[in-house]
């Protein structure tokens, strides 16, 4: 036990108070926060936050100084409730205080117009906060939490209740504020009025809801095109990937693991419409087959590719990997001790996989069908490339917004309509899975092996997935031959001239040049991703172990707000940050924070899922055994769980870094000319048709991040379950 029970108290004080004296309290446009350090005793926006507060006039960031000094009686108050009572005052009345001046004055003064005509104009504005404020913020926050924590919720915890505070803040400011905020817009009329009825208006019309599909062969309403085509997707990429994850573990050799893993992963490696236009050169109407179905059997080329087949692979392409990546973690935790206990008991190979390792896969299986499903609803660029007349919801939200037409109005509706269908199937999932037990890694030793999988299912493995994956390299193959030929479809001459375009090297006068186009943008691609990833990771394993570990009032919410910005269009959630964070008190249109942002919350949700799928597969026992060799929480979550949770960290790294370098919807609207990224630099040249430019910047980001892949996989290494990898499999016992 800690010796010293204030102490996390006393440091967050000091920490709060720091805050308050070294740092710029405000966040100062085109100027790093360390810049500024020399003048936070004087100028009215470098100032630190005790000089703004007495000498400029900002007296209501004494609230805050407030709040600290009225929770520092707490250290000398013994441990409890009067000690609770002077925690949750003191960061209640500090952080409430800081937040609420904070939204009500802002630039020009009082925010809303009924303050003005209330109090008159002010006299004094404010910037939105900055790295002294957020910090300030946070051990107020912090604070509060360890008052929770004193009054007996959260078994005492501090960690435990500082974490669930801590991110329930981070997911209402940066996911449920913006998107609410956007989502706002639906039930606003032309004149920018209230009026409840504007949503339905928007919405309540044959091209979202219409039914003609099923009595007159017609088009269906953008609604069910958009749910068909997700469920559809859903339960392709989780047999796609269980399929996979089962032929990695259980059946291929070591020598076929690490190609088959690569290739599993390369869709995910690439900027979503290199995949498209793979397919494009191979089924569209120029297409390789149709041309040679017109060469051998004169069929006259069609766009039969285009529309719901089409998008329906190309899903399949983009989000099997995420299934696979969730798939293999579970597969690997399912005890060896069970299967051969089945065994024991006369059942063949195949009952015991039928009853026995099917059902203990239901917690990655249901997760990967919500991340499946929720990643098809919010997906508009291979419904863009391939959909042809196929409408789903996400192309009729992008062309609201980025149309002629600019109705954000619309497109809020529209969104209204994929969150509902993600609630429910989230809804779902948690119903079907209920309070059963999925415990496969115990305490106790199991250094059994593996069971081979049963001859008909490794027969259907192999003639499912290796063509599969065969297939996935000829996409490839097409889509990256562009990038060394001279102009595709016209002059197929080899040239590496795309690439020196891009990446040119040259020697001047002082030293090396970075000649090429794309350097910059590969450069701010890599460091925003770079820094995005493993915060992403750690909070998504974080929230997945407060799901799997604790229970407290508001938990089904808790998890919803954290998944809800993957049932957000990118676009969309792109829209709600420019909306949100462009005035104080957040502050961060143009800077390259707010995209760092935007990667971490829109890639949060997998570091969740597959963190709670591999929680399920562990014993509480490893926890309370720790506790009870009086370990403290972090403690526990750091030395014992943590090496238990490789595969899922190893997910959330790889899918949270990769997605950064390849994501479009999420940042179009939130790149800058000094933030440009690597997905932005490519669109732009295939708009100018330079596809051999895009194209081997392509290849470029494909070779880096499998570089990454690697990296990411050594420094974390495999969970280590002391199981045997080779040995005399347990046969079913013979009748007596």
């Amino acid at each position: 036990m800690n010796k010293n029970p204030n102490l996390p108290i006393r440091l967050w004080l000091i920490t709060g108070l720091l805050a308050y004296l070294v740092l710029p309290w405000y966040a100062i446009q085109d100027t790093a926060w360390y810049s500024v350090l020399p003048q936070i005793l004087g100028g009215t926006e470098t100032a630190n936050g005790l000089l703004q507060a007495l000498l400029y006039g900002r007296i209501w960031l004494a609230l805050g100084l407030v709040g600290l000094a009225v929770a520092g009686v707490a250290m000398f108050v013994p441990p409890g409730r009067p000690q609770s009572n002077w925690l949750l005052a003191g960061g209640l009345v500090g952080f409430l205080g800081l937040l609420l001046s904070g939204f009500m004055i802002g630039s020009k003064g009082w925010s809303f117009a009924f303050l003005n005509e209330q109090y008159g104009e002010l006299a004094v504005n404010q910037f939105g906060i900055g790295i002294g404020a957020f910090i300030a913020l946070l051990a107020l926050v912090m604070l509060t939490a360890f008052g929770v924590a004193r009054r007996g919720y959260f078994k005492g915890d501090l960690f435990i209740a500082s974490a669930v505070l801590g991110c329930s803040v981070l997911l209402l400011l940066f996911i449920a504020f913006p998107v609410t905020k956007a989502l706002y817009g639906a039930f606003l009329n032309e004149e920018g009025q209230w009026a409840f009825s504007a949503i339905f208006e928007r919405i309540g019309h044959e091209r979202v809801w219409g039914l003609n599909c099923l009595v007159g062969g017609v088009r269906c309403g953008v609604a069910w095109n958009t749910l068909f085509l997700a469920l559809l997707t859903a339960t392709g990429t989780v047999i796609m990937g269980t399929m996979m994850a089962l032929l990695a573990e259980r059946s291929a050799g070591p020598r076929v693991q690490t190609p088959l893993r690569v290739v599993a992963l390369l869709p995910i490696i690439t900027p979503p419409f290199v995949v498209g236009l793979g397919l494009i050169l191979l089924f569209g109407r120029a297409g390789v087959v149709n041309q040679f179905l017109e060469y051998a059997f004169d069929i006259q080329p069609t766009r039969w590719f285009y529309g719901l087949f089409g998008i329906w692979i190309a899903q399949l392409f983009a989000f099997t990997p995420i299934a696979f990546m969730i798939m293999r973690g579970v597969v690997q935790g399912v005890a060896p001790s069970m299967e051969e206990a089945a065994q024991t008991l006369r059942a063949n190979r195949l009952q015991t996989f039928m009853t026995v390792t099917l059902p203990l896969l239901k917690p990655g299986l249901a997760n990967a069908f919500l991340v499946g499903f929720i990643e098809s609803i919010a997906d508009f660029g291979n419904p863009v490339v391939v959909g042809g007349q196929y409408s789903v919801l996400s192309t009729d939200i992008f062309f609201a917004i980025v149309g002629a037409q600019y109705d954000q109005g619309r497109a809020a509706s529209l969104a209204w309509i994929l969150t509902i269908f993600a609630l429910l199937v989230f809804a779902l999932q948690r119903g079907l899975l209920g309070k059963q037990n999925y415990t496969t890694v115990s305490g106790k030793g199991d250094a059994g092996i593996s069971m081979a999988l049963p001859d008909g299912v490794r027969r259907v493995l192999n003639a499912v997935v290796y063509p599969w994956l065969m297939f996935t390299v000829v996409v490839y193959l097409f889509a990256f031959a562009g990038g060394f030929v001279q102009t595709w479809g016209r002059d197929y001459t080899l040239t590496l001239a795309h690439f020196k375009t891009a990446f040119g090297l040259e020697w001047g006068d002082f030293g090396l040049v970075w000649a090429g186009t794309a350097w910059n943008s590969f450069f701010t691609t890599i460091k925003l991703a770079g820094i995005s990833a493993p915060i992403t990771a750690a909070i998504g394993l974080l929230i997945a172990y407060l799901l799997a570990r604790t229970e407290f009032r508001g938990q089904g919410w808790f998890e919803f707000i954290a998944l809800l910005a993957f049932a957000i269009p990118g676009t969309v959630l792109g829209v709600s940050y420019i909306l949100a964070f462009n005035v104080p008190p957040v502050e961060l249109t143009g800077t390259g924070l707010i995209i760092v942002l935007c990667f971490m919350f829109r890639n949060l949700p997998v570091g969740v899922r597959a963190g709670t799928a591999a929680f399920k597969q562990l014993d509480k026992s490893l926890d309370e055994a720790s506790l009870m060799l009086r370990a403290s929480t972090f403690q526990t979550l750091r030395h014992v769980v943590l090496p238990l949770l490789k595969p899922a960290l190893v997910a959330a790294l790889v899918y949270s870094f990769v997605r950064a370098m390849t994501t479009v919807s999420a940042v179009i609207f939130l790149v800058t000319a000094e933030n440009e990224l690597a997905t932005t630099y490519i669109i732009g040249r295939v708009g100018n048709g330079d596809y051999g430019v895009a194209l081997a910047y392509c290849t470029v980001l494909i070779i880096l991040m499998s570089a990454s892949i690697a990296l990411i996989q050594f420094l974390v290494g495999e969970r280590k379950l002391g199981r045997r990898k080779t040995g005399v499999l347990i046969q079913p016992i013979a009748a007596h």
